[in-house]
């Protein structure tokens, strides 16, 4: 799909904060960072949500997610628990019409939501040397698993 934010990142046409790509899969930095390491996981078939999706594909995707949530948790100690996220439809809250799944990592924080969640982005706390660094240490911690 040509105008995809996400398909124009898979086809690096759009530079990201990779922490995870295979012929399946590509898991990147959210520039919005909901909280630090906030991660999606986009299938590389455009596929606009999860109605779209058949057997095959959901099984390459979802069992990509077990090996990046410990790795983004291993990255930092400080991490205590982790939302997984994924909204489908105009009326869910979605907003990229490319499938994908927020890695939402959680810290002791007592401003929350019902659902867990403090809906703040923080990339005003994140210049591009802090989202590489990030990227890399997690990045690291896939390659020694």
């Amino acid at each position: 799909m040509t105008d995809c934010i996400f398909c124009k990142i898979i086809n690096k046409e759009i530079p990201s904060y990779t922490v995870y790509e295979d012929d399946d899969v590509l898991a990147f930095l959210d520039i919005s960072q909901v909280s630090k390491g906030h991660t999606l996981l986009i299938p590389k078939t455009h596929v606009a949500d999860i109605f779209e999706y058949d057997a095959e594909l959901a099984a390459r995707v979802f069992s990509k997610i077990p090996a990046i949530a410990t790795a983004i948790k291993q990255h930092d100690p400080a991490i205590k628990g982790m939302n997984l996220l994924n909204n489908n439809g105009k009326l869910a809250h979605q907003t990229v019409f490319h499938s994908h799944i927020h890695l939402i990592p959680r810290y002791e924080d007592t401003e929350v939501d019902g659902f867990g969640l403090k809906w703040q982005t923080h990339e005003a706390d994140f210049d591009q040397e802090a989202f590489q660094a990030m990227a890399t240490a997690i990045k690291n911690r896939l390659e020694e698993a």
